[in-house]
């Protein structure tokens, strides 16, 4: 189950990150650096959702390809993020909330695999609404000007992304507490 076709769409996610980093190098302007990263971002994230639709339609779900999905998400989440801060479009706080969370989820739901008592922390809509949120502010501020003529990406960007940091805390409460019956037993 390596190389299904969902699980190569997933690898390419993780492909995707160091040419998003890189466009950021390369000796083009501004504008062209700042839309080439924005389309290539878009379309690896839509990867996000063909994968798991192909993986269903062609009956190629597996466990490596459920386990490397959020992976490949999280890094390129991270990685954008991370991109952003350095050029000054967003803000280390933000980006340290939600790698941050990313980081201390992962963790609770593999230690919540290893005690069997995962579906406590199973995805919810809440973390689907923060991830939406994020995957609309990333590519607003790697654009970072006007779209259409109408929308002022890097405004509209800066208060998506302070949206998804209230919504990542808001979704990691909500895991912790759903964790902490399963936890406060296994402590006592």
């Amino acid at each position: 189950m390596f190389w299904t076709i969902p699980t190569l769409m997933t690898w390419t996610r993780i492909v995707a990150i160091p040419l998003i980093v890189g466009v950021f190098y390369a000796p083009l302007d501004l504008g062209t650096r700042n839309w080439l990263a924005t389309v290539m971002f878009v379309l690896f994230a839509a990867t996000d959702w063909l994968d798991g639709y192909l993986a269903r339609k062609l009956n190629q779900t597996s466990s490596f390809g459920a386990f490397l999905d959020p992976v490949a998400d999280k890094f390129l989440v991270c990685a954008s993020l991370l991109v952003l801060v350095h050029l000054q479009r967003a803000d280390v706080f933000v980006a340290l909330i939600i790698i941050g969370r990313e980081i201390a989820i992962s963790a609770l739901r593999e230690w919540m695999a290893q005690i069997g008592a995962s579906k406590s922390v199973a995805v919810h809509m809440l973390g689907k609404v923060k991830t939406t949120v994020q995957m609309v502010a990333i590519p607003f501020l790697l654009y970072d000007g006007q779209l259409f003529g109408l929308i002022d990406t890097g405004v509209w960007g800066t208060w998506l992304i302070w949206i998804s940091a209230v919504l990542t805390v808001w979704s990691m409460v909500y895991y912790l507490q759903k964790a902490l019956p399963e936890i406060r037993a296994r402590v006592q």
